[in-house]
């Protein structure tokens, strides 16, 4: 089933945030700026929708407006946003079919926690995991945490090592920063300094053994990060 979001959020830093937080969770994101531009982007998006999330202080009407609007549609889950620190805008939001409320500025990871439970809730949850995963001649168990060669033969991996190579076979021709790749592997931003990402993925590469191939696995994006850049193909068995 769909995991779109459709957000709305007069603050553009906000909205890229959540955009780019929860993209990397492999959410699907639409983006709204105030209510007209929301209500096109709900219509087009009504029958695939899986959850909304308002900000209720927008230049041109509020989110409680746009709360009855959803509900006289759709049952969609909603959350709704404020930086009010009464209990009124809770209230009347609730009272209005909203599933969830949290204030601003709210945690990235808290939100994505809000939108879990809601997705449980409604039956949405998760999207079903591949098990097995094969490129290059290589094939990847998420359960046992094995990757073999096309002989059959174990190549050692760490953890960290599995970590990033699942995340890249999940994601393959998707370009990340070394930001993104650094929160994956170690759950926090790299410091100006902090070379343990180059390490790891030499390391990986070395196990790939992208040396020795006229287009390696994982590519250098000069300037912005590393792909990568395997036909990968998956089964759930």
């Amino acid at each position: 089933m769909t995991r779109k979001i459709l957000i709305v959020d007069d603050d553009q830093k906000i909205r890229q945030l959540l955009k780019t937080y929860l993209e990397k969770h492999q959410y699907e994101i639409v983006l709204a700026h105030d209510g007209d531009s929301f209500r096109s982007e709900f219509e087009r998006n009504l029958a695939s929708l899986s959850l909304v999330i308002l900000d209720v202080m927008l230049p041109d009407t509020d989110g409680f407006a746009l709360c009855s609007l959803v509900r006289q549609r759709a049952n969609v889950p909603i959350i709704m946003l404020t930086a009010s620190a009464g209990e009124t805008d809770r209230v009347v939001g609730l009272e209005l079919g909203a599933d969830d409320y949290m204030a601003k500025p709210c945690s990235p990871r808290e939100l994505l926690a809000r939108i879990k439970a809601i997705h449980r809730r409604a039956g949405i949850d998760t999207v079903s995991t591949p098990r097995i995963y094969r490129f290059a001649g290589y094939t990847m168990d998420v359960i046992e945490r094995t990757l073999r060669d096309a002989s059959g033969t174990l190549v050692p991996l760490t953890g960290l090592d599995f970590q990033l190579l699942k995340f890249f076979a999940e994601r393959p021709g998707v370009v990340f920063d070394r930001g993104q790749l650094h929160e994956t592997t170690r759950g926090r931003d790299a410091g100006p300094f902090d070379r343990s990402l180059d390490v790891q993925i030499s390391r990986l590469r070395t196990r790939l053994n992208d040396d020795n191939r006229s287009t390696p696995l994982i590519k250098t994006v000069r300037g912005v990060g590393y792909v990568f850049a395997a036909d990968v193909t998956n089964t759930d068995a």
